[in-house]
């Protein structure tokens, strides 16, 4: 097995985390990004504020000074032949655009290993689960075309657990981390594929980093899981906070959407695991509801859905249309879910007018 790997990060938010976390074990990465995002990170690298328990101040990690390379380009320039494990770390509905279509069929037609770190899982990944029938949810897709060509044994999903954001003052080379859990990636069909995951995860487990002569352990690892399911715990977390941010007139937090009424919360918490369940997961491999509950206090702003949609966004990613429709192929409904869904039509509807 190769000592390093060579990576190919699709996005540049979520991206700049991982492939910051697999540089500095010496491993090498390249964002596809927009051109104002790709110069500054070659020229000043990427930035990542990471909060270390014990630590006063959260550190910074800088790409430019790290074991392995951190660069960043446009999609057509990428030629995904070249490396060993392509990873898709951007928003559902930018795969739509025409130059970035282009670069996935390039990738499916590679061949080569694709773990996605969206809240919206690939198409081709939910053909990993039998029970699930791709004509009932290909509508909740933006452009569900661009899976197409994209192999499912191929693909997996790892959950973006770990809360990130732009700060909005600062350039848009600098990610800070406000909460720092872990990326969960269910493995490969192909034993070979989840060799490279297994080493990725060892090796970002082993890194220490030196902060005014003491030798900290950073947060935010990778782990990988044999079920397919481990990922998709985070849509109950969605469903029951991110997109209850949505109100009909404003945005709220999502610690006020998960806390200003926490019976209802749970029990839409409960419904999605529940569908899981249904779906052929096992509960042992889903987040109970306390835990989430509890992470939820320190998110103090609205959810990235919740401000793109107050920002203007035509499109945004809809686990909560993905949800309803599953849902209802099982014969079950749940009226949080129902009412959340008819919130977010409503603003892209109004949305997409605006735009024209």
């Amino acid at each position: 097995m190769s000592d390093s790997y060579k990576l190919l990060f699709l996005g540049a938010s979520y991206g700049s985390l991982l492939s910051a976390k697999t540089a500095l074990a010496g491993h090498s990465a390249h964002l596809i990004c927009l051109p104002a995002e790709a110069e500054l990170i070659n020229k000043k690298g990427a930035i990542v504020r990471l909060p270390v328990r014990g630590l006063d101040a959260p550190v910074e990690l800088n790409t430019k000074n790290m074991p392995g390379t951190v660069t960043a380009g446009a999609p057509e320039d990428a030629n995904p032949a070249d490396y060993d494990l392509i990873v898709l770390a951007m928003q559902e509905p930018q795969y739509r655009i025409d130059v970035v279509k282009d670069l996935l069929n390039r990738v499916g037609a590679s061949g080569k290993p694709c773990m996605s770190i969206m809240n919206m899982p690939p198409l081709s990944y939910l053909l990993r689960i039998p029970s699930i029938d791709a004509d009932t949810i290909r509508p909740c897709y933006t452009d569900p075309s661009v899976w197409d060509n994209i192999d499912p044994s191929k693909i997996t999903l790892c959950s973006p657990d770990p809360q990130a954001f732009r700060p909005p003052d600062e350039d848009c080379n600098v990610l800070q981390v406000g909460l720092p859990t872990n990326f969960k990636s269910a493995r490969f069909e192909s034993d070979d594929d989840t060799a490279i995951l297994r080493k990725l995860e060892d090796d970002v487990q082993n890194i220490r980093y030196d902060v005014d002569g003491q030798s900290v352990e950073l947060p935010v690892k990778l782990r990988v899981h044999d079920s397919v399911f481990v990922p998709l715990a985070k849509w109950s977390m969605l469903l029951a906070g991110n997109y209850r941010c949505v109100q009909a007139d404003e945005m709220r937090p999502i610690k006020e959407a998960v806390h200003s009424d926490l019976d209802a919360s749970k029990a839409v918490y409960e419904y999605v695991m529940d569908l899981s369940v249904a779906l052929g997961g096992d509960r042992n491999d889903l987040v109970p509801f306390e835990k989430y509950a509890n992470a939820a206090l320190s998110l103090l702003k609205p959810s990235s859905a919740a401000r793109a949609l107050a920002a203007g966004a035509p499109y945004i990613e809809r686990v909560d249309k993905l949800v309803q429709a599953l849902g209802a192929k099982l014969g079950r409904q749940n009226d949080s879910v129902d009412e959340t869904v008819a919130l977010v039509d409503g603003w892209l509807e109004k949305n997409r007018a605006a735009a024209g």
